[in-house]
């Protein structure tokens, strides 16, 4: 059951961060319960995030066979500035792709564009959509 981002000073950070930062790290867990930590490009709609993903990418596979996975900003470097977030993952087959969301292309055209995509041919590399409910949020 996905959990609303609490009416607290850290709720405020972290909507914040969700509706600004570019990379959140999305940590699934392999088969062999060892903890995959990725950098991700995602989009927060307000009460879900979403992640596009190479069909191949180990993270598909585990959230496929484990769907409890973690998401976490970077810090300070100091310790500070912590945002953690638990959450359900989905494969999201209803997804559109990302050619056919603007708000995803508006936040990444600039970044697709400097690894060396366009649009069409992100979709084609990215074309596995991963909904994720945030349930459980705690930092600093």
């Amino acid at each position: 059951m996905a959990s609303s981002i609490p009416d607290t000073a850290l709720g405020a950070t972290i909507r914040r961060r969700l509706e600004s930062e570019v990379v959140v790290w999305l940590t699934t867990v392999g088969a062999d319960g060892t903890p995959h930590p990725n950098p991700v490009w995602f989009l927060w709609d307000g009460d879900t995030l979403l992640v596009y993903n190479r069909p191949t990418a180990g993270r598909v596979s585990h959230v496929r066979d484990r769907p409890r996975v973690g998401l976490n900003f970077d810090g300070d470097g100091r310790g500070g500035a912590i945002a953690v977030i638990a959450g359900d993952a989905e494969i999201a087959e209803d997804a559109p792709a990302a050619p056919d969301h603007p708000a995803y292309l508006a936040k990444y055209s600039e970044h697709i564009a400097r690894i060396g995509h366009d649009a069409a041919s992100f979709a084609r590399d990215y074309p596995v959509a991963i909904r994720i409910r945030p349930t459980r949020f705690r930092g600093h």
